[in-house]
C-alpha cells in the first residue's frame, strides 16, 4: 500500500467521492472515503493524511447557497466542544499537507476563506455565485494552465479539455485591484479559452459561467491549495472523452492533476 493518504470527504450532498477515490487509488495513492461529521465529532483527524480532497456536489443541498453552510462549520465548529476545527485545518497546511476542492469543494474553498489565501487567509475575498446563463451548466470546455503558476496539481500541464457540471461556478473577485493582484502572482492557474484562438475568453459556451478573467481554478501563493470548477475526476480513462473513438492519443489530461499531488507528497513529505 502507499504511504500517500488522501482524505475524500463525502455527505450532506457532495456526490463525486466515488470517481474521486478512484482515481487518487489509480494514480498509486491511499485514499479513504470519509463521511464530514466524522471529521466534525473527532473520530477521524485531518492531520493524519496528506492530501484532503472536497469532492463536488450539492452540498447541503445548496439551499443557502454553493456550500455556505459546510464553510461555517470549518470556521466555527469545535470538535467535541473544545478544539476549533479551522485549527485542525491550519496544522495540516502547517505540516505541508495538499488541498483540493472540485466544483462545490472549489466553493467551499474560497467560502471558508483558503483560497485566495496567502495574506487573505480566512477572509472572504473571493466567490463563485450563479452563471450568467441563468441555468445548468452540463458540457466540456477547453483550458488553458498558466505556466508562471505555482499550482503543484498543475505541474507540466498545458491545455485541458474537462467537463463541467454546475449552477453556480462564475468567479467574483472583491475588486480589480485584487483580481490584478491574484494575476500577477499567477494564482490564477486555469482558465477558460476559446478552442480556436487557445485564449482566455468571456465567450459562452466557452467560459460556461462569464467568470471574471475567465478563471476555471484558482491556487494559494504555495500552490498547494487548489480549487477548480471543471471535474477532472470524470476523465479518469479515455473513453470518457466525448470524441474517444476519434482520437489519436490515450493521454488521460485529468488523471495528470492527482499524479502531480501524489508524487508531491513523495517528494517533499514521506
Amino acid at each position: 500500500m502507499s504511504k500517500v493518504k488522501v482524505l475524500v470527504l463525502w455527505g450532506y450532498g457532495i456526490n463525486c467521492e466515488v470517481e474521486t477515490h478512484f482515481v487518487f487509488k489509480k494514480v498509486g495513492s491511499s485514499p479513504e472515503i470519509i463521511h464530514l461529521s466524522e471529521i466534525f465529532s473527532g473520530e477521524k483527524s485531518l492531520r493524519d493524511y496528506h492530501i484532503i480532497c472536497f469532492p463536488g456536489g450539492f452540498l447541503d443541498g445548496d439551499h443557502l447557497g454553493s456550500a455556505q453552510a459546510c464553510s461555517h462549520r470549518f470556521r466555527y465548529l469545535k470538535i467535541k466542544g473544545k478544539i476549533p476545527l479551522w485549527d485542525e485545518l491550519m496544522s495540516f497546511l502547517e505540516k505541508g499537507g495538499l488541498i483540493l476542492g472540485i466544483c462545490n469543494g472549489f466553493q467551499l474553498l474560497v467560502k471558508m476563506g483558503l483560497l485566495p489565501g496567502g495574506d487573505y487567509l480566512g477572509m472572504r475575498k473571493v466567490t463563485l455565485t450563479y452563471n450568467d446563463s441563468g441555468k445548468f451548466e452540463d458540457r466540456w470546455v477547453h483550458l488553458k494552465v498558466n505556466p508562471e503558476t505555482p499550482c503543484v496539481f498543475l505541474k507540466g500541464l498545458e491545455r485541458l479539455y474537462l467537463p463541467v457540471r454546475h449552477g453556480e461556478g462564475k468567479f467574483i473577485a472583491e475588486s480589480k485591484e485584487l483580481l490584478q493582484e491574484l494575476k500577477e502572482k499567477g494564482q490564477i492557474a486555469l482558465q477558460y479559452i476559446h478552442p480556436e484562438s487557445e485564449e482566455p475568453t468571456l465567450e459562452y459556451p466557452y467560459n460556461p459561467n462569464g467568470s471574471e478573467e475567465a478563471v476555471a481554478g484558482l491556487c494559494d501563493p504555495t500552490g498547494r491549495i487548489f480549487g477548480l470548477m471543471p471535474h477532472p475526476e470524470a476523465f479518469n480513462h479515455f473513453t470518457n472523452h466525448p470524441k474517444w473513438t476519434r482520437l489519436n492519443t490515450y493521454l488521460v489530461e485529468g488523471l495528470t492533476i492527482f499524479e502531480n499531488a501524489v508524487n508531491w507528497v513523495k517528494e517533499n513529505l514521506l
